[in-house]
């Protein structure tokens, strides 16, 4: 009977706290936005004669912040607006079959045995998973994101990590920008007009992007390394989501998932080597 029980479909309600992450990521941004440039290099930029060293600095702080901060909204809209890759309606086995004949890929590895999705009445392709907060099958899942409100696969892997490496770029600048405010406010400089709410913007600013870098520096690092490897976050920590901070495997997984089978994996062709 346990066996039976499908842990995810108890975190359904994560789709719908999806759509409230976006309001946090807007909302993050925005505050970040008021802290960096209206509060902190702004002024310093239209207030500074032309020669000054601060106003180069300023200048180069706010060109750069506004180039990452357009890459890392575009790259977020395009994970989460785009597919992540479903299997087509009646897919089976043999169609990959034929595919790789069409193609003569004499150097490609051995196809996994064929898989089915009882959920979806569906073939399953090699690295192809069930979410079942989408309730669909997704190619070459690698998780599901409540950040992006969508699944991260095949079509739309490359919008996310580069959605995670603009992002830790542009918090860590944010963090590094926010330094002067720190030093002019605590230095004894009677000069400043910073006011006590406006340091208070600055420093929950601080703090936030303080926090996602450092935790976004971890993500960007294993995403790298996944990358590198060929492989997703599937296939190395498993579907069972309630076993990923232990040492274990559930069974389905060290069955189904050929990357913890040790008997199909991705190789580089011939040509490569």
């Amino acid at each position: 009977m346990g066996s039976n029980i499908n842990l995810f479909k108890l975190c359904s309600a994560l789709r719908v706290l999806g759509y409230f992450m976006i309001l946090l990521f807007a909302a993050i941004v925005a505050l970040s936005y008021y802290a960096v440039v209206l509060i902190t290099w702004g002024p310093l930029l239209f207030h500074s004669p032309l020669r000054l060293p601060s106003f180069f600095s300023a200048f180069f702080v706010l060109l750069l912040f506004h180039i990452l901060l357009i890459l890392l909204t575009w790259s977020y809209i395009m994970v989460v607006l785009n597919d992540p890759g479903s299997v087509p309606h009646n897919w089976r086995h043999h169609q990959q079959q034929q595919l790789r004949s069409d193609f003569n890929l004499e150097t490609a590895p051995p196809t996994p045995s064929p898989a089915y999705c009882s959920r979806c009445q569906n073939g399953k392709p090699p690295r192809c998973h069930h979410c079942s907060i989408c309730q669909r099958c997704v190619l070459k899942m690698d998780h599901h994101c409540i950040w992006v409100v969508n699944c991260v696969g095949a079509r739309n892997y490359k919008y996310f990590l580069l959605f995670l490496l603009y992002t830790f770029l542009e918090t860590t600048l944010d963090c590094l920008a926010l330094v002067p405010s720190f030093i002019r406010f605590f230095g004894g400089n009677k000069n400043h007009s910073l006011s006590p709410g406006g340091f208070a913007v600055i420093f929950l600013a601080s703090i936030l992007n303080l926090a996602f870098a450092l935790s976004l520096l971890c993500f960007v690092v294993m995403h790298i390394s996944l990358l590198l490897s060929n492989t997703t976050s599937v296939e190395v920590f498993g579907t069972k989501k309630a076993l990923w901070l232990f040492p274990l495997f559930s069974k389905e997984d060290l069955e189904n998932i050929p990357a913890l089978r040790g008997i199909d994996f991705p190789t580089r062709s011939d040509v490569d080597v």
